[in-house]
């Protein structure tokens, strides 16, 4: 059986699409381009596909990762070019590795995000900012199924910082709209670097502490996109491609 671990996104009003909503559609595109799927054994089979840390419905990504198991061997960028055309504009499979390493979700160390708060200055986002990573500790409350729970937003953040507004330019991935400079209105944008951690710290979590810290509130929902998980590099704070392990161990020449 041949492994294919596969980079995809979630773009533009797509962000809206839950986790089962992009299975089914994966599933179609499977169906689509006769991609020859080994299956699981027993009574029901399955198709051998395998999800890692799926974004939250609502939010954009970049770099969301998948695994799937061939019953006969294909050319992992022919076969990312096929599932491409077979999957609606937005969710687009961007690249393809063969797997020759194990422990791919370990890799997955982190998340880059970016978040986009339209209404608030640049000036305001900067006091909130310096605000939260001056704190040891800032405690969030989030409502899960099993009641309110309290936790440390502060301690899985590895990078926050204010980026420089951008102008518009048409572009309607939400990685590109920047900035509301054809408006005037304010919009600060922030890159965060978070660790995945036990309870797992995200975005909403960290714009929760925000406002616990500096009381910051943004009129409308923040913009949340994904950029990239995978290594984290504690120095630089940055986030590695996860992927770069299985290139590294492919035969010379493929």
């Amino acid at each position: 059986m041949q492994r294919i671990r596969l980079r995809y996104t979630k773009r533009g009003r797509l962000r809206f699409t839950s986790h089962r909503d992009f299975q089914r559609a994966f599933e179609r595109a499977l169906r689509r381009s006769s991609v020859p799927m080994a299956y699981s054994a027993g009574f029901t089979p399955h198709p051998k596909v395998s999800y890692a840390n799926a974004a939250p419905t609502g939010v954009a990504s970049e770099a969301e990762y998948l695994e799937i198991g061939l019953a006969e061997a294909r050319d992992p960028e022919a076969l990312r070019a096929k599932l491409d055309e077979s999957l609606p504009a937005g969710l687009d499979i961007i690249d393809a590795v063969e797997v020759r390493t194990p422990n791919f979700v370990e890799r997955l160390e982190a998340s880059e995000w970016q978040v986009r708060l339209a209404g608030v200055a640049t000036e305001e986002a900067a006091r909130a900012v310096a605000a939260f990573l001056a704190a040891e500790q800032v405690e969030v409350q989030r409502l899960t199924k099993n009641g309110v729970r309290v936790f440390d937003a502060r301690s899985a953040v590895a990078a926050l910082e204010l980026l420089p507004a951008q102008v518009d330019d048409g572009n309607d991935t939400a990685t590109d709209r920047t900035g509301d400079v054809r408006t005037g209105n304010p919009c600060a944008i922030l890159r965060l670097v978070v660790r995945h951690a036990t309870p797992a710290v995200r975005p909403d979590d960290v714009l929760s502490g925000l406002r616990a810290t500096a009381d910051l509130a943004p009129p409308v929902p923040a913009e949340v996109t994904r950029l990239a998980q995978g290594p984290l590099d504690e120095e630089t704070g940055t986030v590695t491609d996860p992927l770069a392990l299985d290139r590294a161990a492919a035969p010379a020449g493929l």
